[in-house]
């Protein structure tokens, strides 16, 4: 795929959703994306912080990161002083710590993963990935909240998966009046956490009888000027 950029490496400690496949798509996504002079950036969920510390990377850029997990925001709190580079990051429930900003461009790789109903939300690790039974739980609430935290010609790039229904995300976005459309996909092979419910998402007919592979997209929408 054009424009791919190659493993990303963070320093994650036990507990903190380590840089993947769809990080390194959301990675190649950003570095095309064109940001003005001083453009503020928000990075949503940033786990270890290695989309926060690429936005900062490029220079001119006021870099802010969010995540609910304290083990998350201390991991990116490291790797961005390892790197030797500026990034704002708090604790908190999405967009909560940032109520009352605005940004030109915000990333988002949530947790996308349909997961069987259960008693309890998703705890320790399994928040990074688990969201519900459509694996919509904080893609909804991402498509809800981040365009009213865009300034005009603002941008958003979220990543997710297939199963997850990125026709639903176009339509939610669309519905907010953002320009949305699919801008890169790739396709790998089920990772460890898909292949321990195979049975459940063969069941529901979200992957075929012999499908072993998954396919990621990322939705690019915009608001307009």
């Amino acid at each position: 795929m054009p424009g791919y950029p190659g493993p990303v490496k963070a320093l994650t400690p036990p507990g903190v959703y380590a840089p993947q496949e769809d990080t390194e798509l959301l990675v190649g996504a950003l570095r095309e994306e064109p940001l003005p002079d001083g453009a503020a950036v928000l990075d949503v969920g940033t786990g270890s912080g290695a989309l926060a510390i690429e936005a900062a990377r490029r220079g001119g850029t006021r870099v802010t990161a969010v995540d609910v997990s304290w083990r998350a925001v201390c991991a990116a709190r490291l790797n961005a002083r390892l790197a030797r580079l500026q990034v704002h990051i708090r604790q908190g429930n999405l967009f909560a710590p940032v109520r009352g900003q605005s940004f030109d461009l915000i990333l988002a790789n949530p947790p996308y993963v349909p997961a069987p109903e259960s008693a309890h939300a998703p705890r320790g690790a399994a928040r990074a990935w688990d969201a519900g039974r459509d694996g919509r739980l904080v893609l909804d609430r991402i498509c809800l909240e981040a365009p009213g935290l865009l300034r005009p010609g603002g941008v958003l790039l979220v990543v997710h998966s297939a199963l997850s229904c990125p026709d639903r995300t176009l339509t939610h976005l669309r519905g907010a009046g953002l320009k949305a459309s699919v801008t890169r996909r790739r396709v790998i092979p089920f990772g460890p956490v898909l292949r321990s419910r195979e049975g459940w998402l063969r069941e529901r007919r979200l992957v075929a009888a012999r499908d072993q592979r998954e396919e990621l997209v990322v939705v690019r929408a915009e608001l307009p000027v």
